[in-house]
């Protein structure tokens, strides 16, 4: 029944945009099933699966959607500080469509990305099934329940009121993408084509390709045609032939062979892609594109990882899933500006922790060349958080882990799965018997060499003992990373999870020559820090269980045999705030901030891991008169670095041993700092830091002006706080009001302060250490975005943005 005038233009826009769709040649359609969905929270009595529902009074909608980033910061959320200090709750979406007559012959899916978590879901009121893990991505068929040429009402029920369920923060419902898939009668099935290469080398390549095919009709005889593309539509090699389809599920398997193969590298991620055809005499019956990327490795106990022949060490992060101030609500952009940041650093892996990510970041970091552990638990049967997965252990984990193989099996930048994260079961017994089990699981369905992340990295771990593992996973204990070989002769390592190292941005303690470990101990009270839950910028605090950076990558630099590193973590995430708790409700662990703006030691990072000129001169230069301030200096491509201080040397540094920085103390002077870095005697860079006056003016920095017209696309718009001299005034704290004009909207702001409790989504923001953050989202009519920043005393600012 249609309840209201926009629901009316709602179902007339669905059976025009159906009607056109029906009219494409396409045997298989994937339609993006996001817009148009109606949103309420509720409390548990509410019953919204009934299609005659009055939804009038909810709040209308385009997924993916994340409801707990709107809510307000509590330290009485029932997530905890750990979980980000943000509400749950249950939450209802529904759906009106309609699927035209002329599809009644066609099959019809729903596919969910992810929905966190508890998801049910109802098509006309009949229950479609119900998925308990927040991660893990699923498909009903729509067919048999649909009432074609007529309204049809989608409704998903998503209960994350009980809680804790999580370690950080989770983000609460259908927070990544839906489609409608439309299929003939004879289609792959979902996930229904694995495609690998068994034989690779630079000179040749064989590709087998497995299909399952299912014929609900009576094709019979059909020709499949499986073509090879590479990235720039170029066809490589085909192969066609014609076969009997039985109805039901057919298994088929083609081996094809591609000469010269242009491989796949993290420097050069060239991509390809299997076009699999099934025509019949009267046409098309379906169509399926998987990717493909030519690459041979090994994990070697010696050498450690060799790419296409080539010795590499991975130089990975671990990620939690959330996007900041986006909460857990995917975006494409969003993502692919994180890798953006972290390939600038020299990062080349990518660890999903700890759970099945979104299809979208598996994509990006086949295009964009990342060595990928794909992560599928964060626990087993024992619990870690009171009401987690492993409530649902026992009737789910095979199935969630079948489908988290399937669905990813495809992707070229997956070199390993890891079947678990600090396990509580690697402490009994139990742990030999699971571990087998899932390996053994994985096996069934892939190749890939499989690890864990051990936090107890011993050989009497029952996880390292089952025998399972390809790979040693080491969570922390740098300093047992050189005595592996002799620990675990023969054994491959992968430091699967390394440092924790803390730090606010833009805040320094001194002296900085002393390292400190906060809290102590992991299971005593914190009783140190700072009383503004800020933590020292300079390399010189990590967890007790971690290590600073430079402590972690002087060791693994040094060895072959360590294969590499995926770093705690590349992001400050949302939850978790070690070594705090409230106040603080976002994590230290981050090379960058929430916002992403890099701290101080992702130069570090980045003098270490590229080959780009590198000069890297902190802190700031606004202190007390006289004030005796540490200056470090990473650099690199070059033997000294000098610094004068307003035109007096204050003499040469050289890195000398393994150091990675250099450093100064003198006492504080306003005016100039002058760093200048010198190879074989000649000037490579020089850098300048000036004292900053007081806060005159604003300046707006988008990393993209123009973008797409689509609804989805981003701009993120760094805001800075400046004097009348254009220097970033290292402490300000302003208040920026946003005003937006045009072809887009304000989606989110940030400034990357772990501590502080301003809401999100909103048109204003405080600058934290001169800095913040406003992201902007085009609608879908071209044309121009104007942003204008205001605050008070200061010189306000526009920016234009085009949207195309």
């Amino acid at each position: 029944m249609l309840k209201k005038l926009p629901q009316l233009l709602v179902l007339l826009m669905a059976v025009l945009s159906y009607s056109c769709s029906s009219k494409k040649t396409e045997s298989r359609i994937r339609s993006d099933f996001n817009k148009d969905w109606y949103f309420t929270l509720a409390d548990s009595t509410l019953d919204a699966s009934n299609p005659t529902f009055d939804d009038s009074q909810w709040r209308q909608l385009r997924l993916p959607h994340d409801w707990s980033i709107e809510g307000e910061f509590s330290q009485d959320n029932p997530a905890g500080v750990g979980g980000g200090a943000l509400p749950g709750g249950i939450g209802w979406y529904r759906k009106s469509f309609v699927v035209p007559k002329a599809d009644s012959a066609k099959n019809i899916f729903i596919d969910f990305d992810g929905v966190y978590m508890n998801s049910e879901v109802w098509i006309n009121g009949e229950l479609l099934g119900k998925r308990p893990n927040g991660y893990i991505s699923f498909r009903y068929e729509l067919t048999p329940h649909l009432k074609f040429g007529e309204e049809n009402v989608v409704a998903v029920k998503v209960n994350n009121s009980v809680q804790p369920n999580s370690r950080w923060y989770s983000g609460s419902g259908i927070y990544r993408n839906v489609r409608l898939v439309k299929t003939s009668n004879v289609f792959v099935d979902h996930w229904g084509a694995k495609v690998t290469t068994p034989e690779v080398s630079k000179s040749q390549a064989k590709v087998r390709i497995a299909l399952q095919i299912n014929n609900r009709g009576d094709a019979g005889e059909v020709n499949v045609i499986n073509t090879v593309v590479d990235q720039n539509g170029k066809t490589i090699a085909e192969l066609s032939e014609v076969q009997n389809l039985q109805t039901g599920t057919n298994q088929l398997t083609y081996d094809m062979a591609v000469q010269a193969p242009h491989l796949w590298s993290v420097a050069d991620p060239f991509m390809h892609k299997v076009i699999t055809k099934i025509e019949n005499e009267s046409g098309e019956l379906d169509i399926y594109e998987t990717p493909l990327g030519f690459r041979f490795y090994e994990f070697d106990s010696e050498k450690g990882f060799v790419l296409n022949g080539e010795q590499l060490k991975i130089l990975g992060v671990c990620n939690h899933h959330d996007l900041g101030a986006l909460g857990a609500a995917v975006n494409t952009r969003a993502l692919q500006r994180q890798l953006e940041i972290m390939k600038e650093m020299g990062v080349n892996g990518i660890r999903t922790a700890h759970n099945p990510p979104a299809p979208e970041l598996l994509a990006l970091c086949d295009s964009m060349g990342f060595i990928v552990m794909d992560e599928v638990f964060d626990m087993w049967a024992k619990k870690k958080s009171e009401y987690d997965y492993s409530l649902y252990w026992d009737e789910w984990h095979e199935k969630d882990l079948v489908d988290f193989i399937k669905r990813d099996q495809n992707h070229p930048s997956i070199f390993m799965w890891s079947i678990g994260n600090e396990i509580l079961e690697q402490w009994d017994s139990t742990g030999i018997t699971i571990a087998k089990e899932l390996a053994d699981k994985v096996r069934e369905l892939d190749d890939r060499p499989i690890t864990s992340a051990l936090n107890d990295p011993q050989p009497h771990n029952n996880i390292y003992k089952s025998g399972a593992l390809d790979i040693v996973g080491f969570n922390y204990s740098h300093k047992l990373y050189e005595d592996f070989q002799k620990n675990f002769p023969g054994e491959v390592f992968i430091a699967t999870e390394t440092t924790s190292a803390l730090a606010t941005r833009g805040h320094y303690d001194m002296p900085s020559d002393t390292i400190k470990r906060w809290p102590i101990r992991w299971d005593l009270e914190f009783t140190e820090g700072n009383a503004d839950n800020t933590v020292s910028a300079y390399d010189h605090v990590s967890t007790p269980w971690g290590s600073t950076h430079e402590e972690t990558w002087k060791i693994m630099k040094k060895h072959d045999f360590l294969t590499g590193m995926y770093i705690w973590t590349g992001f400050d995430y949302l939850g978790e705030p070690t070594p705090y708790g409230w106040p603080s409700r976002s994590s230290y662990f981050g090379i960058v901030d929430l916002a992403g703006f890099p701290k101080d030691a992702y130069y570090m990072y980045q003098s270490e891991w590229t080959d780009k000129d590198v000069l890297h001169v902190f802190p700031h230069w606004n202190w007390a008169e006289g004030e005796a301030v540490d200056i470090w200096a990473y650099y690199n491509n070059a033997d000294e670095v000098e610094l004068f201080l307003n035109g007096e040397s204050q003499g040469i540094r050289k890195n000398e041993g393994d150091d990675l920085h250099v450093m100064w103390r003198i006492p504080f002077e306003a005016g100039t700092l002058k760093a200048v870095s010198r190879k074989d005697g000649k000037e490579v860079l020089t850098k300048e830091i000036k004292t900053a006056g007081a806060a005159a003016q604003i300046e707006l920095l988008a990393d993209r002006s123009s973008i797409q017209a689509d609804g989805k696309d981003l701009s993120f718009v760094t805001v800075k706080v400046l004097d009348k001299d254009g220097n970033l005034v290292p402490n300000a704290a302003n208040l920026i009001e946003f005003e937006l004009e045009g072809n887009g909207n304000i989606i989110a702001v940030d400034n990357g302060d772990p501590t502080s409790m301003e809401a999100f989504q909103a048109k204003q923001r405080k600058t934290f250490k001169g800095l913040a953050l406003v992201v902007i989202q085009s609608d879908e009519v071209k044309g121009e975005i104007k942003l204008t920043a205001k605050s008070e005393g200061l010189t306000q600012k526009e920016l234009t943005i085009g949207t195309h």
